[in-house]
């Protein structure tokens, strides 16, 4: 759950695939980029409201689509990424920057702002933060994203992708449905 904090994530991976013997297998866990968006827009359009300027305030978190490249870029074998999305409900923004810092979550980006910031942006975040995502009840959400990233250490008997066209079964007789032909663009 560290991965999203370094600074070459791809060297980390290679780091990781080096220590795996061979055929070994990595599972990785991270925070993926749906994660604190809610908290990242009200934070952003409270501050372009109260400075008229904009700083990073959230660590941005890779996507889904990027990580798995990761893996691949890193020298993985029959890499996989998948997520899954759990959303917490807080009272206010405060209970939530107050977990956030409980698990070391806090914003450590060289170009966050280093003077202390104005409550008055918390007060105004809070407000966009209910009036854009607020529940019924008053609570607020707040989505985490968890991505597992999973890949194998290249050993020779693993299984190889087949060549294209090559396949013995047609999808249509598994699925049981008729084939539909595509039309073909001359050009």
């Amino acid at each position: 759950m560290g991965l999203h904090w370094a600074n070459d994530p791809v060297g980390q991976l290679v780091q990781c695939r080096r220590a795996l013997r061979p055929d070994g297998l990595l599972i990785a866990l991270m925070f993926g980029g749906q994660t604190l968006h809610q908290l990242r827009s009200a934070l952003a359009q409270a501050e372009s409201d109260v400075s008229g300027g904009l700083s990073p305030r959230v660590l941005p978190m890779g996507e889904i689509r990027d990580l798995g490249g990761l893996l691949q870029r890193a020298g993985f074998a029959l890499p996989v990424a998948d997520s899954y999305a759990k959303t917490l409900l807080y009272r206010d923004i405060w209970h939530l920057m107050r977990d956030l810092r409980a698990f070391g979550e806090g914003s450590s980006l060289s170009a966050r702002p280093r003077h202390f910031t104005k409550r008055a942006l918390f007060v105004r975040a809070q407000d966009h933060y209910a009036q854009s995502f607020g529940m019924s009840d008053g609570l607020l959400p707040a989505t985490f994203e968890v991505v597992c990233l999973t890949g194998w250490a290249p050993h020779e008997a693993q299984q190889k992708p087949l060549r294209p066209g090559s396949a013995a079964a047609r999808l249509a007789d598994a699925l049981q449905s008729a084939e539909v032909t595509l039309p073909q663009k001359d050009g």
